[in-house]
């Protein structure tokens, strides 16, 4: 695992993450696609064998251990955007098929159906080291793209 830098800057952490997504899911023998412009609902397409997913990359580097319901390496993971007036917007399945929510510090990437992650609303907790959690089985899921 190469150490992620500190990237302080939200925008620029960001994108620094789709160039982690990108050079990950080719790694995992998809093609990828990115959307000309920023109008989109989804950050990237990928194909392979003809299906084709669109797809919200996410990050985190938030840390919220020390409650009872975390253990140890629980991170806090948004899944909403902003409107042009900044008021808090859900992503729907017209919108995109999969969050891809990258946690930082401990370079794993989670692959979560949109309709799975309607329960959070607005953030997810992502807790690679307890498998009750409830997105545990979309842990490093590329899979699920195809």
């Amino acid at each position: 695992m190469t150490p992620s830098p500190t990237i302080r800057h939200p925008k620029r952490r960001g994108e620094w993450v789709e160039l982690q997504f990108m050079a990950r899911a080719t790694g995992k023998g998809f093609t990828v696609s990115k959307p000309w412009g920023d109008s989109a609902r989804y950050d990237f397409v990928t194909e392979r064998r003809g299906i084709f997913r669109r797809v919200q990359v996410k990050s985190t580097i938030y840390y919220v251990g020390h409650r009872p319901e975390c253990s140890r390496r629980a991170y806090l993971c948004g899944t909403n955007s902003r409107d042009k007036q900044g008021k808090l917007r859900e992503y729907k399945p017209r919108d995109v098929d999969f969050f891809a929510c990258f946690v930082i510090p401990l370079d794993l990437w989670y692959i979560v159906p949109v309709r799975e992650m309607r329960r959070a609303r607005f953030a997810a907790l992502l807790d690679p080291g307890h498998p009750g959690n409830r997105y545990f089985r979309f842990l490093e899921a590329w899979h699920l793209l195809q």
